[in-house]
């Protein structure tokens, strides 16, 4: 069983995608830490209600 060598195409193609799920990773990395750091402040309180006479 021969294996055929690798087109070029196939190994630019590898970068590009490569590169995409890394920015994409770091995306999401960023939300999360930012998701995280609202969540976690130290005056965070979660909103009352107005009217509470119902």
């Amino acid at each position: 069983m021969s294996f055929r060598e690798e087109h070029e195409l196939h190994k630019r193609r590898f970068g590009r995608n490569l590169g995409l799920g890394l920015v994409l990773a770091g995306f999401v990395a960023l939300v999360f830490g930012l998701t995280v750091a609202k969540v976690s402040t130290e005056d965070f309180r979660m909103p009352t209600q107005q009217g509470e006479g119902y």
